[in-house]
């Protein structure tokens, strides 16, 4: 009979090497799984939870219910590294260690950051349904060297980003309020306000953390300072974008398009006019996921799982409960 029970709530993690789960097995775990092909909410996670030691979770919605329902519980360990939708103090005040896997897709996040500029730029979308509809349309793209990208938030993917734009020869400015302006420029960036960035960026990425300070930051008032050839990218979270605003921006030609990767509500809805805006490139939240950090992401989870569940701190963690359950 196994000591511990472990759910998992997203599919990614199986599809890593076996000998993550093999990890989690050898050491006494039962794995469940969850019967949702998404996050799951309030209502649906209390019942998964009886009995359960430690959930290797997705997106899933843990509020402070779900703690006080759910007295085995131990940790929850995401995989990935936003934790917008836990409720990290109900986690704390019931003993429940909250990890993500920090350091472990800043390179996939850039490179998909990039990529998302670079098929913008080459029109890259637009030629291949054009030539596989048996046309010839040879549009006429923009190279990025000169141009300049404004990267907004300045942490590990922010400063990758930065290395790579540089890299095409841009100019590479950035906000980070948390950060001095010489750790921005040794970040191999400008360092600039938030205004200066909006007004004279050809390319807006985001890489800011969701918080209170952040929520909508990309709004209405701020799309009206960009310049109207402007692209705006995001590969952070859902939060920062104000989407009525932005859309309104996209139709109204306030600025020229977007690449967006996260949404306030995943999967996107179907009445969602981002999702189907000509001016918009839409992407299912996969800009951190890649061979490479998938495995890095599945070996951390279980890292943090087995060491709380042999009564060690998590090496990840994103609180440090006072009183942790065993």
């Amino acid at each position: 009979m196994s000591k511990y029970r472990v759910l998992l709530t997203g599919n990614h993690f199986r599809r890593t090497n076996p000998a993550h789960e093999k990890r989690l097995v050898d050491a006494g775990c039962e794995i469940v799984m969850s019967p949702y092909g998404r996050s799951a909410t309030e209502s649906e996670l209390i019942p998964l939870l009886e009995g359960v030691d430690a959930v290797l979770a997705s997106t899933d919605h843990f509020t402070m219910a779900v703690f006080a329902a759910s007295p085995r519980l131990k940790i929850v360990a995401r995989w990935g590294v936003g934790y917008d939708a836990i409720d990290v103090d109900g986690a704390t005040e019931h003993g429940v260690w909250i990890t993500t896997t920090p350091g472990t897709n800043e390179h996939s996040v850039a490179d998909a950051t990039m990529t998302m500029i670079l098929a913008i730029a080459r029109d890259v979308v637009e030629h291949v349904e054009t030539t596989r509809a048996g046309r010839w349309d040879r549009l006429v793209g923009v190279e990025l060297l000169d141009q300049t990208i404004g990267v907004i938030g300045f942490g590990r993917i922010g400063r990758q980003v930065a290395i790579r734009a540089g890299a095409f020869g841009m100019r590479v400015l950035a906000y980070d309020p948390v950060l001095t302006d010489q750790a921005i420029r040794d970040g191999g960036a400008e360092p600039a306000t938030l205004e200066d960035v909006l007004r004279q960026a050809d390319w807006v990425t985001l890489h800011a953390p969701s918080m209170a300070e952040t929520h909508d930051l990309i709004n209405a008032r701020t799309l009206a300072m960009c310049k109207k050839s402007a692209y705006i990218i995001n590969t952070a979270r859902g939060d920062l974008v104000n989407e009525d605003d932005l859309a309104e921006a996209l139709r109204s030609g306030t600025v020229a398009g977007a690449a967006l990767d996260v949404f306030k509500t995943e999967p996107i809805k179907s009445d969602n006019p981002l999702r189907s805006l000509p001016n918009v490139l839409p992407f299912p939240h996969i800009a951190g996921i890649t061979k490479q950090s998938s495995e890095r992401m599945s070996a951390m989870c279980v890292d943090n799982i087995l060491a709380v569940l042999a009564g060690h701190a998590a090496p990840t963690p994103v609180n440090r409960p006072a009183t942790p359950r065993h």
